[in-house]
């Protein structure tokens, strides 16, 4: 499919994958929509995007805030009249064991691990079904499909949102052309590892780090690039995607 001068909206692409989903897709010739937190990294990537002949436009957001959303979406849409594709990857990743008891990473971890994605969702989703068309990309994990000591909140942000997922597609597809896939990477290199406040569960992440090559953002940018340019007729529900050397 020709995704050329199609309109995107990517959530955390401060950095990693949101970053270098952007960044491919833009290099395909799509407009991209650049939203997260860090106004001065959005600001600069957009920089880049222009500079090496794309196009691109920064919208600060928080993803837990719905009218932070809405506002994002609606600058979008006014500024090139549709959105086409949707890439929900905003998140964290804080380890600590339960009986921790860091509750406030919990909240965290909930709110923009899941209510993130349900409110971009939201912005958006009114002007794809408008438009009879969309493609909407929810950034799961392989934690959304095995549970791991230590990332028990993580993993269960990551089963909803695989489960939400495959809801949207059930509902979406039929009745409004809008195709749902939901990315499942295993380990890649990202800043998700920065927020773990747990010493014992960084050291560990840092050991696993040396054992193995973890995936890059480029890698799971092109895995979203693939299902986006599949035929109109195929929608590519899931997609787990490891690095060669993870066994588990």
């Amino acid at each position: 499919m020709d995704i050329k001068n199609k309109v995107a909206l990517v959530t955390g692409a401060s950095s990693g994958i949101g970053a270098a989903t952007a960044r491919k897709l833009a290099a395909e010739g799509v407009i991209v929509g650049l939203a997260a937190r860090r106004r001065d990294r959005l600001d600069a990537l957009a920089t880049e995007i222009e500079g090496n002949g794309g196009s691109a436009i920064a919208l600060e957001t928080d993803v837990t805030d719905m009218a932070s959303c809405k506002k994002a979406a609606d600058t979008l849409i006014t500024a090139h009249g549709r959105i086409d594709v949707l890439v929900n990857n905003a998140g964290l990743m804080p380890l600590s064991d339960i009986d921790s008891f860091k509750t406030d990473e919990w909240q965290r971890m909930v709110d923009v691990n899941i209510t993130g994605v349900l409110n971009v969702s939201a912005a958006v989703l009114p002007q794809m079904i408008a438009q009879k068309s969309g493609h909407v990309f929810n950034l799961s994990s392989i934690a959304g499909r095995k549970v791991f000591a230590g990332l028990s909140v993580y993993c269960a942000t990551k089963a909803a949102v695989a489960a939400l997922s495959d809801g949207m597609r059930m509902e979406l597809a039929p009745k409004h052309n809008i195709r749902v896939t939901s990315i499942q990477p295993g380990a890649v290199k990202s800043e998700l590892y920065e927020q773990i406040s747990d010493p014992g569960y960084r050291k560990q992440m840092d050991d696993l780090a040396a054992s193995m090559t973890y995936l890059e953002g480029e890698d799971i940018a092109a895995a979203i690039l693939f299902a986006l340019k599949a035929p109109e007729r195929m929608d590519m529900s899931e997609m787990f995607i490891m690095p060669t050397e993870q066994g588990w």
